[in-house]
C-alpha cells in the first residue's frame, strides 16, 4: 500500500471537521493495513441521495466464525462506521443506515468495533455463533435492521430520560419499507420515531425509519403516521424485543416510557447525541 493510500484511508471524515475546528491529537495513525483479496461476491449500492458508491464485499463462509463483509468505495477499503457520514442531507434530516440484518433473517450481524476496518460478523458469545429465534407469528428480524455511521451509546453515560448507561454500540435502526434489503447495503433513511429498549440494564435505542426512496416515505413524517398506515408494526416491534431472548432463557426485555415509542423530534435529539458521543469520546479515545 502507497503512502499517499495509507493517509486517505486515515484521514479524518469531513463531516467530523465541522464539528471539530481543532485536534489535541494526532489523528492520523501509523498504517499497517495490508492489501486484501476480498471474494467475488460483491453487492454495489449507489446512494442517488449523496452520490457516493459503497461496494459491500463478502469473505469467509456465511454462518461461520471466519464470515465478514467489508467495504469499499471508489477509492479503496474503508470503514462502514467512521468513513460513511452519518448525514446524507442534514437540513432534510436523512441519515445514512448500514444494513446488518436483511428482513425475515436470523442470524444476529453486527458492525464489529474491534476489528480494522469495523466490517460487519456474525456476533458470537460464549463461543457460539448467535441466531435469533422465530418467536410465533415472527420469523426472524421483522425490519431491515442495521446502525447508523458515526454514533455510539457511550457505556460510561447515564441517559437521563431512560436512567441507563449507553450499550457500547453504534445506535440502531430499523427500516419499515418494502424492501428486502441486502447485507451491506448502504440505505438512506428518513427517522421517524425512537423506541428506548433496556437490554440487560443498557440503554439501547431503536430508531424506526423508512428508506427515502420507498414508495410510502413521502406518506410518514412521524411516528404516528406509522400507526396510521402500518398498523400494528408497532406493537408488533415491541412485542419482537420483549420476547426475543426468551427462548434463550433469558427475561423478557424492557422498555423505558413503558414501551411508548417517541416522536421524531425526540429521536433527532437522541441521534445528535449518540453523534457527539462518537467525535467526542470514541473516535479519540478508541479509535486512534
Amino acid at each position: 500500500m502507497s503512502l499517499a493510500r495509507c493517509i486517505y484511508s486515515v484521514v479524518v471524515p469531513s463531516c467530523l471537521r465541522g464539528i471539530k475546528q481543532s485536534y489535541s491529537r494526532n489523528c492520523i495513525k501509523t498504517c499497517v493495513t495490508k492489501t486484501r483479496c476480498f471474494s467475488s461476491k460483491v453487492v454495489i449500492n449507489l446512494n442517488s441521495a449523496t452520490s457516493s458508491m459503497y461496494i459491500a464485499e463478502e469473505r469467509g463462509s456465511p454462518y461461520a466464525p471466519d464470515y465478514r463483509v467489508f467495504f469499499k468505495d471508489e477509492s479503496g477499503p474503508i470503514s462502514p462506521l467512521h468513513d460513511i457520514p452519518l448525514w446524507v442531507d442534514r437540513t432534510q434530516r436523512i441519515v445514512n443506515m448500514v444494513v446488518e440484518v436483511p428482513r425475515w433473517s436470523n442470524a444476529k450481524m453486527e458492525i464489529s468495533l474491534s476489528e480494522q476496518l469495523n466490517p460487519i460478523k456474525q456476533d458470537v458469545k460464549k463461543g457460539a455463533l448467535r441466531f435469533v429465534c422465530n418467536v410465533f407469528p415472527h420469523h426472524g428480524y421483522i425490519w431491515n435492521y442495521g446502525a447508523l455511521p458515526q454514533t455510539w451509546e457511550n457505556p460510561h453515560h447515564v441517559d437521563p430520560s431512560t436512567q441507563a448507561r449507553g450499550d457500547n454500540d453504534p445506535i440502531d435502526v430499523l427500516e419499515i419499507g418494502e424492501r428486502v434489503a441486502g447485507r451491506g447495503d448502504v440505505v438512506p433513511v428518513k427517522i421517524l420515531g425512537v423506541l428506548a429498549l433496556i437490554d440487560e440494564g443498557e440503554t439501547d435505542w431503536k430508531l424506526i425509519a423508512i428508506d427515502t426512496r420507498d414508495p410510502n416515505a413521502s406518506r410518514l413524517d412521524d411516528i404516528a403516521d406509522v400507526e396510521t398506515h402500518f398498523p400494528g408494526l408497532l406493537r408488533a416491534t415491541v412485542e419482537w424485543f420483549r420476547l426475543y431472548k426468551v427462548p434463550d432463557g433469558k427475561p423478557i426485555n424492557k422498555f423505558a416510557f413503558d414501551g411508548e415509542a417517541k416522536g421524531k423530534e425526540f429521536a433527532y435529539k437522541v441521534v445528535d447525541e449518540v453523534s457527539l458521543h462518537f467525535v467526542d469520546v470514541y473516535y479519540y479515545d478508541n479509535a486512534w
